[in-house]
């Protein structure tokens, strides 16, 4: 059986944004979906949330990850460590980051001691896309967080989806369930 994991961002959880609305549209066609609360989600960190990510996925072609924002990162840098022959069924990445974040979040000197690590600790996006058939990102042309700059490593991955003047995707986006329907095949 197909399962979707969901993974919130920095400062977030599992009841915010789209991921009530967009669990309850894929449960009705049948999809398990599970959207863990991630630690300390004022001040993530990378071992801490790629750990807990590890505890809600048996990875298999059957799971299916969606990362937001911060979710984004622990999702890529969790696939990276999976073992060489462990794969999963499909990756979509939603307003996330890997070069640079926005200098509204740059100028917080706590934020920029948070998103340091996170900004300067290289992931191997070779390795994930050897664990994954289909990677989709999706961004936004005005997301105040999430500096231009980022897309051609989304690009690296798989296909990039640009949406116009949708802010940090944040909503109900149909654009988002029929992307996700694509990647469940």
């Amino acid at each position: 059986m197909k399962k979707v994991i969901i993974i919130h961002g920095w400062g977030g959880d599992p009841q915010g944004n789209w991921f009530p609305w967009i669990k309850k549209e894929l449960e009705s066609k049948g999809i398990k979906v599970e959207i863990p609360a991630m630690p300390n989600t004022d001040a993530p960190d990378i071992e801490h949330w790629v750990g807990q990510l590890a505890k809600s996925v048996n990875p298999n072609d059957e799971n299916y990850l969606i990362g937001h924002s911060m979710g984004v990162q622990a999702v890529l840098r969790y696939v990276e460590k999976l073992p060489e022959n462990v794969k999963v069924g499909g990756i979509l990445l939603v307003s996330g980051f890997i070069t640079s974040l926005s200098d509204v979040i740059m100028a917080n000197p706590e934020d920029a001691v948070i998103a340091k690590p996170w900004l300067e600790t290289p992931i191997d996006l070779e390795k994930v896309r050897a664990k994954v058939p289909k990677i989709i990102s999706m961004v936004s042309d005005n997301d105040p967080y999430i500096p231009e700059d980022n897309w051609k490593k989304f690009e690296m991955l798989g296909d990039l989806i640009i949406l116009h003047d949708r802010g940090h995707i944040q909503g109900e986006e149909p654009e988002l369930l029929k992307i996700i329907l694509e990647i469940l095949g």
